[in-house]
């Protein structure tokens, strides 16, 4: 038995890669995996063996180098490359298994990729057996198929839906059919244009052209996936998303107001809602409030509303580091994104994707169908509202945003603390510290592990990144943002040399702005006492009224400087020509002057008495 030799056992065949006296390096042949040191005495059945036995039994034929086209022998050698390193080592486990995951790393690919080149090659010893096969060349169509081909892509894979029939007739008309549009004599039938149909189908191709892709993503796509734990593996993944909920509210005074939003933050593995945000308004203000309510104490919230809750039962008051969200304009807006600068990562999921933010979508499902039910008859939206003939339901309205909140309430505390998950993935640390099937118990399991990924961070850092921003120019008389001028102590210099500067403002109340420097924010306060405590927009409104008086005085102010003009030239015009003015004695001729137009004004305010 020497290094390098094949030998064969049965249906089983070895190569010997290296002889030591007590142990053999062999390598399996037949189901080739990594070479392994064996005893030499688990070898006496065996018996020597040529390369084409080898090549009868694997059903492998290793072509000569010359004979590879330019395509083969350059994948040949770039896999040769990979494993060359590995070769001078493959005795020594340690070492070989450190150079395989390193070239891995390196070229991008797997190990188990460079394990496979590696064994092919130990295995025949021959850097051709690393060339990749020559795909055979497909048998091309017929006429017929062809026509069948065109008919099919044409007029059955469209979002026309047309039925196969109606494919095969349109195919007989276009192509089977004389200037005269009669039928010729030979043709396929239909049954041969089913065959080939059934024959080339692929499902994918037949849902994305007849239904879209996105009906395909959401409805048809294979679920191979491990669900939201795939990328979730741990809390700290915020899945956020808003409804209008299903219930008309009314006013303290009784007038119907509408459907309120709700909106919501979801841990995405424990399925927890971090918090929740109800208003009339969407967009940008509904996501401040929501950050607000993820990190605000939740017992004391609750009890803002007269409920009282266990702090395990909602122990959340720390942002996400990951938020996911849909395509909506509010999450793409440069106001959310501002948000990063808090370590936060936001990933926008593509469009019409609600399946992939699962757990949201179905919060949202399991609140209203805890309170639907309860509240028939009070406002309450039935599946019948868009109907013809179907009830208002605006008309029973009786709830106010104050007492739907209470309720939505006492809903997430349910849906937190007491609803039970039956599908959770437990693993053996999680039933060995019999962890309760809640949200609540998961995310506080969640939370004492490794990779937990919270962030604290306090309200006002929080509201002041969530504001938006514009851009500040210092100059002399300040520092002017949105045509308003802003003070502080200490910035001499930069109102003397002026730029431009990044500034957060409050749109509700224009009495400061802020600052960003050096990612710390300095406030500014209004130099304009007369703008104090009004919204920008109502600012805006008073500078575009004092804009338009203005305006429409000027015609009267240019007939104005016309008149004078007029005035002065007509007095001017009444002077005789030039004198010879007499330059001496001016101190006594402006001291006569003086006497002469002097008045005693005691005595004439006394005339006008």
């Amino acid at each position: 038995m020497k290094k390098y030799d094949l030998l064969r056992s049965g249906g089983n065949i070895i190569r010997v890669l290296d002889v030591k006296q007590k142990r053999v390096l062999v390598i399996d042949c037949i189901n080739r995996k990594m070479p392994v040191w064996v005893e030499p005495m688990m070898m006496e059945s065996y018996s020597e063996c040529s390369d084409r036995e080898l090549f009868e039994v694997t059903g492998v034929s290793v072509m000569g180098i010359d004979d590879l086209d330019a395509d083969q022998r350059k994948t040949m050698y770039e896999r040769y490359t990979m494993i060359a390193p590995v070769l001078p080592f493959i005795t020594e486990e340690r070492v070989r298994s450190q150079l395989i995951f390193s070239i891995a790393k390196e070229y991008k690919v797997s190990k188990q990729t460079i394990r496979s080149y590696l064994c092919l090659y130990l295995v025949y010893l021959d850097v051709a057996a690393l060339a990749p096969k020559k795909c055979q060349k497909k048998r091309e169509l017929t006429q017929d198929e062809k026509h069948m081909r065109w008919a099919l892509n044409k007029f059955f894979y469209t979002t026309k839906k047309q039925s196969l029939m109606t494919a095969y007739t349109m195919m007989l008309k276009e192509k089977y059919c004389d200037s005269m549009g009669v039928l010729v004599k030979e043709y396929p039938s239909f049954y041969q244009f089913r065959y080939f149909y059934r024959k080339t189908r692929k499902m994918q191709n037949f849902y994305i052209s007849r239904d879209g892709l996105k009906n395909y993503q959401r409805n048809n796509r294979p679920l191979t996936g491990e669900g939201v734990q795939e990328f979730a593996p741990s809390v700290g993944v915020g899945m956020l998303d808003a409804t209008v909920c299903d219930i008309y509210l009314v006013n303290d005074a009784g007038s119907l107001v509408g459907r309120p939003i709700l909106t919501a933050c979801i841990d995405a593995h424990s399925s927890l809602c971090c918090g929740y945000s109800l208003s009339w308004e969407g967009g940008v203000y509904s996501l401040r409030g929501l950050m607000l309510n993820i990190i605000t104490d939740k017992v004391s919230w609750c009890r803002k509303f007269g409920i009282s809750v266990r702090k395990e039962d909602w122990d959340c008051d720390m942002l996400p580091a990951t938020f996911v969200t849909d395509m909506g304009s509010e999450y793409k807006s440069e106001n959310f994104e501002q948000i990063a600068e808090l370590g936060v990562t936001v990933v926008n999921l593509p469009s019409y994707r609600p399946e992939l933010k699962g757990q949201v979508e179905k919060f949202f499902d399991l609140i209203q169908d805890s309170y639907k039910k309860h509240l028939k008859g009070k406002g309450v939206i039935e599946p019948d509202y868009q109907e013809r003939g179907a009830h208002d339901y605006r008309k029973d309205a009786c709830l106010t945003m104050k007492d739907f909140e209470k309720i939505i309430l006492h809903c997430i505390i349910y849906y937190n603390s007491q609803r039970i998950i039956e599908n959770f993935p437990y693993t053996e640390a999680m039933i060995a510290d019999n962890v309760k099937p809640h949200a609540s118990c998961i995310w506080e399991w969640g939370k004492s592990q490794m990779g937990a990924n919270l962030i604290t961070v306090g309200s006002r850092e929080l509201v002041l990144t969530l504001l938006p921003r514009t851009t500040g120019r210092f100059d002399r008389t300040g520092l002017k943002v949105n045509k308003l001028r802003y003070y502080c102590e200490g910035y001499t210099e930069q109102y003397l040399c002026g730029g431009n500067v990044t500034v957060a403002y409050n749109p509700e109340d224009v009495t400061s702005v802020w600052l960003l420097e050096n990612g710390s924010y300095v406030e500014f306060v209004l130099i304009e006492s007369r703008y104090k405590g009004k919204d920008l927009t109502e600012v805006q409104e008073l500078q575009n009224s004092q804009k338009t008086i203005i305006k429409s005085a000027e015609k009267d102010n240019l007939q104005a400087q016309i008149n004078l003009a007029q005035h002065i030239e007509a007095i001017a015009g009444s002077v005789s020509g030039h004198m010879d003015v007499r330059m001496k004695n001016i101190r006594t001729t402006r001291k006569r002057e003086q006497d002469m137009r002097h008045q005693d004004y005691m005595k004439e305010g006394k005339r006008y008495e």
